[in-house]
Formats: C-alpha cells, structure tokens, sequence
C-alpha cells in the first residue's frame, strides 16, 4: 500500500500497529473494543499537564446523572468555555481517554474545559447520546458564574463523534432557542451517517487507522435503524438550513476517510454565511489529534483549538456587529 502522503512518524505508527497484529476493533465486542482502545490512547497521549483545578461531577438527568469533569486554570476568572465531547464512534472511549487532551486545552486556552461522559452505544442508541451533550450544554450555561465562565464564551467542541455532536449542539440551540454558543470546535467530525460514498472513503478506506469497516461497525452500534441515518442530528451535513449558527474551526486530516465530509460540512457553513476556518493538517491520520504523546501535528491542533476557544470573545463580537 503506498503511503508516501504521510507524515514518517504517522507511518511508524501504521507499520507498529500492523507488527502488533491486534485484532480490528470490528471484530471486536463493544466492551472489549472499549478497554483496547484505552490501552492504545495511553501509549500515545502524551503526560496530562498540570492545570488549576479538576473537578468531577455529576448533572441530574432523568435517565441518569451525566458524568462530567471540570478543568479550571489556575487564575482569575470569567474564563471562555468549551464543553468537549469525546470522540470514538459514540461507543468507545471516556473522560479518562480524552483527559491529556482537555488539559492541554484548558492551559493553552486559559479556558474551563467541561468533558462530559455522555451515553454509549450500543446499550443507549441515537439519540440518547445527543440528549446528554444537550443537558450538559444547558447545564453550563446555567451554571456559568458557579464555573467561573463568561456566559458570552462559551463553545463546543469535540474530535470525530464528538465534532458531531458539536455541530448538532449549535443546531438544536438554534432550532430550541438554547444557549448562544460562541464557536463550535469541529475536529474530523462525522457529518454524514447515510452516506460513505467520498473520495476520501474510497482512499483510505483501509490501511490508515481509521477504516470504513469500523465506521460501519461504529454506525451499526449507534443507530437503531439506518432510517435515522437521515437526520440532522445524525448527520449534519444532510441539514435544510446551517444559517445563524455559530462561527466555526474545522479541523480535518489529509489521509482520513472522514476528511472530505467534514470539508463539505465547512464548506456549508461557510455558504450559509458562517464564519468559518478550515484547516486540514496533511499527512495526518484519524485520530491524530489525540496522539500529541506522538505526534507534533497534533500538538499543533491542539495550539489551534486552544488559540480559537481563546478568542471566541473576539466571534461573538463579531457576530454581534
């Protein structure tokens, strides 16, 4: 397989994972899935910084109490807001897989970073997931003075599944009348569940990390029936009208199946007159982003996210004008 896009670090990587023979996540149980992908993140994330405060705990919810972790810098707020939502295909991985890169945000950004746990699948099918991230979004908003937050800076964020509940955040705020949300923070985000019918899909859809087979497996898990593949909040990009919603980061990378959708996504955005930055780190793979232990690309984005949620005052201003 030729992999000359690649970074050499990245392909290291590759041949690593291939030496190793671990089995494909698809062929792998949801739980067993879970723990193998802890295992894999701990290796690559790079030491947890320091930061101020951490604080766990937990929102009431009719379903059950969402567990959410808060990350405050050590100084004097109002600090901007990004509520970060985890990647991992809405079934794997946790608050503890994503901690190295909520920290490395908050003390960059000098920002609260509030991680929430939300439901996983296969146990808790679509929408139970968005139903979680929206109770949590509302629950910061209302709680904004206790966190020490601007209630004008508050932004949502997240890397892959978590990109996508990003963006389904600012349209249910918009369509609900929600809380304002200043930025959406969009790392390789899932935007289009009905379809895996891209250039980048049929590029890489084996052989770099991310493959298609997984993201069948992950959309198997997620849905509890293709329908609902079809709906915004599943898939963003198939949206009727992305106006008024809020300024955005689109984060992609070049050798990922998911690239050229959240590309497209942007694209939209930008089309419906959202202010829009669209960055693709090439020869990048999904999930790059939480590999800074590995990666200086990554560590990069993370400079990136952290400088955006640091001005998103500067967005809302601008909006505002």
């Amino acid at each position: 397989m030729v992999r000359n896009q690649l970074y050499p670090e990245v392909r290291a990587l590759l041949e690593a994972n291939e030496a190793e023979g671990a089995p494909a996540i698809e062929t792998l149980s949801p739980v067993e899935a879970r723990q193998a992908a802890s295992d894999a993140l701990k290796a690559v994330a790079g030491r947890p910084e320091e930061i101020g405060r951490v604080e766990e705990c937990r929102i009431p919810h009719p379903e059950r109490p969402i567990p959410i972790r808060i990350y405050t810098p050590a100084a004097q707020g109002p600090f901007p807001c990004l509520v970060y939502f985890h990647g991992g295909g809405w079934v794997v991985c946790d608050l503890d897989t994503h901690d190295a890169v909520c920290r490395a945000i908050a003390r960059r950004a000098g920002a609260v970073v509030v991680a929430v746990d939300y439901r996983l699948s296969p146990e808790y099918k679509f929408p139970a997931a968005v139903e979680d991230c929206y109770a949590a979004t509302e629950w910061v908003a209302a709680n904004a003075a206790r966190l020490a937050v601007d209630p004008c800076r508050i932004a949502v964020g997240g890397d892959s599944a978590g990109g996508t509940l990003s963006t389904v955040m600012c349209l249910k705020s918009r369509d609900e009348g929600g809380p304002p949300l200043a930025l959406q923070v969009l790392v390789y985000p899932v935007t289009n569940l009905a379809s895996f019918d891209t250039p980048s899909y049929r590029e890489f859809a084996e052989g770099y990390y991310l493959t298609r087979a997984e993201m069948e497996w992950f959309r198997g898990h997620y849905l509890a029936r293709i329908e609902d593949a079809q709906s915004p909040y599943a898939s963003p990009l198939l949206a009727p009208d992305l106006r008024g919603l809020p300024a955005a980061l689109v984060i992609t990378a070049g050798c990922d199946p998911l690239r050229d959708e959240g590309e497209a996504y942007a694209q939209r955005l930008a089309e419906a007159g959202v202010e829009v930055t669209c960055t693709r780190y090439n020869g990048m793979i999904h999930p790059f982003f939480s590999l800074g232990g590995v990666f200086s690309q990554g560590r990069r984005a993370i400079e990136q996210v952290a400088a955006a949620v640091r001005a998103c005052g500067a967005y809302v201003a601008a909006a505002r004008e």
